[in-house]
């Protein structure tokens, strides 16, 4: 599916707001789940927002890789193993990942993308 522009994230409760601002050049359209008002929404409601919007889930919580094996794509999910880290880092990994990203979204076989930090990293 092509829109036109680069993949458009929804970025999961467990993850700054402030990202969709620090992220906005990279991935236009993105929202947080607080600004569309899910920010207490159980995973089901999150993953049918995620589905009818065409957005992709960006999160560190396991239930949407879980889910996303169960139920596979859409939505596609993005699953952070970044450790703890701060959310410039969170940034940072998403903007050093944009063409892996764009073409996860692309690759319509693809439901999930794991991004991890490399053991080099400090």
């Amino acid at each position: 599916m092509t829109r036109g522009w680069r993949v458009r994230l929804l970025f999961d409760q467990n993850l700054s707001s402030r990202l969709v601002r620090d992220l906005a050049v990279e991935y236009p359209g993105s929202v947080h789940v607080r600004t569309v008002g899910l920010d207490r929404a159980d995973d089901a409601v999150i993953w049918e927002y995620a589905k009818v919007n065409e957005l992709t889930i960006v999160t560190k919580d396991d239930d949407f890789r879980q889910r996303s094996f169960v139920h596979g794509a859409p939505p596609k999910v993005v699953w952070l193993q970044l450790g703890n880290c701060s959310t410039d880092e969170v940034s940072s990994a998403l903007r050093a990942n944009a063409a892996k990203l764009d073409a996860f979204d692309l690759n319509e076989a693809a439901a999930l993308l794991v991004l991890t930090r490399h053991l080099d990293e400090t």
